[in-house]
């Protein structure tokens, strides 16, 4: 489902509600001072006040995370070796 997400407003597999919430994140990201009171009528159409909240905040929080990865460079430079049940690190002998 969400190999489709980039085109979320074309695929059928979406309901209404989900991609009312992916336009909402979308516009959040790229356009925040754009979402008028006319967006937030069509999102308590289809979303009870308290998950626009619930849904806000989990964007707010995504975005800021994938920022806080970038500015520390923890997307590049952080490698993460996974240590098996033994307490040794995957794939050593």
């Amino acid at each position: 489902m969400y190999a489709h997400v980039a085109e979320y407003r074309e695929h059928g597999d979406y309901s209404e509600r989900e991609k009312l919430a992916i336009e909402y994140a979308e516009r959040f990201a790229l356009e925040h001072l754009g979402i008028d009171d006319a967006f937030f009528s069509r999102l308590r159409e289809h979303f009870e006040d308290a998950e626009i909240l619930d849904l806000t905040i989990c964007v707010a929080d995504y975005l800021a995370f994938g920022r806080l990865t970038q500015v520390l460079k923890l997307d590049q430079e952080c490698s993460i070796n996974p240590v098996n049940a033994l307490g040794t690190e995957a794939g050593a002998p």
